[in-house]
């Protein structure tokens, strides 16, 4: 048996958490947790991780709960800001778009 400890887990320099080796996020990864999914099943949404390091990175996230739970909640809320000002600075120009993309009275939308 192996005594080599092996990360599965890193922190970037921009402070967001990603699985080793890899542009999967560690969110992407505790979302589908959250969500009920098997690590298998997880595997199959991110084929370029192997069991190994999802359950890794699970175990990871359960030792490390509170910490990854305040940087998710910190995360959302910024996406939420960001949102907020996207509508702010590009709202007439993400209505034209979404009026560009509803159906027109009289047209059949059915396939």
């Amino acid at each position: 048996m192996s005594d080599i400890a092996v990360e599965y887990v890193q922190q970037t320099t921009d402070g967001t958490w990603r699985i080793v080796d890899s542009r999967v996020s560690l969110d992407s990864v505790v979302y589908a947790y959250w969500d009920g999914k098997s690590p298998e099943a997880i595997a199959e949404e991110f084929p370029t991780l192997c069991s190994e390091y999802i359950y890794g990175a699970i175990a990871f996230y359960l030792r490390n709960k509170r910490k990854i739970d305040d940087y998710l909640s910190q995360q959302s809320r910024q996406w939420e800001q960001l949102q907020r000002s996207s509508e702010t600075q590009h709202g007439p120009l993400l209505d034209r778009i979404r009026a560009s993309k509803a159906p027109r009275p009289g047209t059949d939308v059915s396939p």
